[in-house]
């Protein structure tokens, strides 16, 4: 038989809390324990009932559901707050977040969506506590026995000034490649807040968990091993951390957040592999700064070798190296017309990295969602992100890219 979620119920309008108590009456899983008609009320009866779940209204007289939710924090830890509002802007939802709220509901709201997000922030609240009880005898036994301390991963993060590379596809396949060929511990991080498709190409879904399930945590000064719950296992050995399952959340994801996520993950995988987003932001530049390697990509496009020499410019302005920036040229093929000498000439460097174009395979593994190198380990695409995987774990040299004959043509002459 499944738990009953304990619910108590916050908001100043009588007929609100009237019908959000029969809305929720109709749930066998779902218990309202209680109701509240301000903020020092709830306080009272959620200490005195300790909830599972409080539906908090944001704005109410007195103390409002932010500073409620706040003080929820301090003195019921356990009890998950689902904020209402009214209000659907940005500000109203980064101030809930890191009030300490679980979840952001835009009223009006259907039963559905209400009764998804109370199962939701309770099952995700219940399987943190389940990690922290079983890490305790874990820690307990640590402190009798000698163990070596671990070397910190390696962070690479895939980068281009452009959308539309396949950077994301690259990202997904480059880390599976390394969980699956290497053996590696690796971690996947969708930095692409606002518009992420990680999950798209895993076939996961970020309402059931993302990068914002530990941002109150963070934020509230829980230690960094909060990280580790929001993470979800693939199928293919890796593990994955999802953008924001809507685009406005992602304002939510500061510079302090990213720092403190990618560390955490480093200290704790032996690769950490970043997607980020075709835009020169504050979370990007966090990201590179942080990074180990940044591989920088490419087609053999003129507008995206335009922005990659704009980029590379960038990137020796703040001080990154030809050894921290590779540069790889995805879609290969010289049927495009501009050859990879040509490409090299106009940027000024060499490609450190090629992988071929095969829209086929690439797009037939996209629509299913499973990783191409995983489902089709022996076509050439495949074979060219395995050794790429290779080369940036530095576990095999840099295979000279094809094509290497003298420049017959420079590219923007203008520059």
């Amino acid at each position: 038989m499944a738990d009953t979620i304990r619910v108590v119920v916050v908001d100043d309008i009588l007929e609100t809390r009237e019908h959000l108590a029969k809305l929720l009456s109709f749930e066998t899983d779902i218990e309202v324990a209680g109701v509240a008609a301000s903020g020092q009320e709830a306080i009272e009866i959620a200490t005195r009932l300790t909830p599972d779940v409080v539906l908090m209204d944001i704005n109410m007289p007195g103390m409002d559901g932010i500073a409620t939710t706040e003080e929820l924090g301090r003195t019921v830890p356990t009890a998950a707050v689902v904020m209402m509002s009214v209000q659907g802007e940005p500000d109203y939802l980064r101030r809930s977040m890191l009030a300490g709220a679980r979840e952001f509901l835009v009223k009006p709201f259907s039963a559905d969506e209400l009764c998804a997000a109370i199962r939701g922030v309770y099952t995700r609240e219940r399987e943190k506590q389940g990690r922290m009880v079983s890490a305790q005898p874990a820690a307990a036994t640590s402190a009798l026995t000698v163990t070596t301390p671990r070397e910190d991963g390696r962070v690479i993060t895939l980068f281009s000034p452009k959308g539309g590379v396949g950077r994301t596809t690259l990202a997904v396949n480059l880390a599976v490649a390394m969980a699956a060929d290497q053996g590696r511990s690796v971690a996947l991080v969708d930095a692409s807040f606002q518009f992420g498709d990680v999950g798209v190409l895993l076939n996961l879904n970020p309402k059931n968990k993302s990068v914002v399930d530990v941002l109150g945590d963070l934020a509230g000064g829980e230690g960094d091993a909060i990280v580790d719950n929001a993470l979800i296992s693939h199928s293919t050995g890796i593990k994955v951390l999802l953008a924001p399952p809507s685009p406005e959340m992602a304002e939510l994801v500061t510079t302090d957040h990213i720092r403190r996520i990618v560390e955490r993950l480093r200290a704790t995988h032996d690769v950490v592999i970043v997607d980020t987003a075709p835009v020169f932001q504050d979370a990007t530049l966090a990201l590179l700064d942080l990074s180990d390697q940044v591989l920088g990509l490419l087609t053999l496009e003129i507008t995206n070798i335009k922005n990659i020499r704009l980029f590379l410019e960038v990137a020796d302005q703040l001080g990154y190296g030809a050894d921290k920036v590779r540069l790889v040229l995805n879609r290969a093929d010289s049927a495009y017309g501009i050859r990879v000498a040509d490409v090299e000439n106009s940027i000024g460097r060499k490609v450190d990295h090629t992988v071929v174009s095969d829209g086929r395979t690439v797009v037939y593994a996209l629509n299913r969602g499973v990783p191409f190198v995983w489902s089709n380990k022996q076509t050439q695409v495949s074979q060219d992100v395995l050794a790429l995987a290779r080369a940036v774990a530095g576990d095999a040299a840099v295979v000279a890219p094809p094509d290497k004959a003298p420049a017959q043509r420079k590219l923007f002459a203008w520059r």
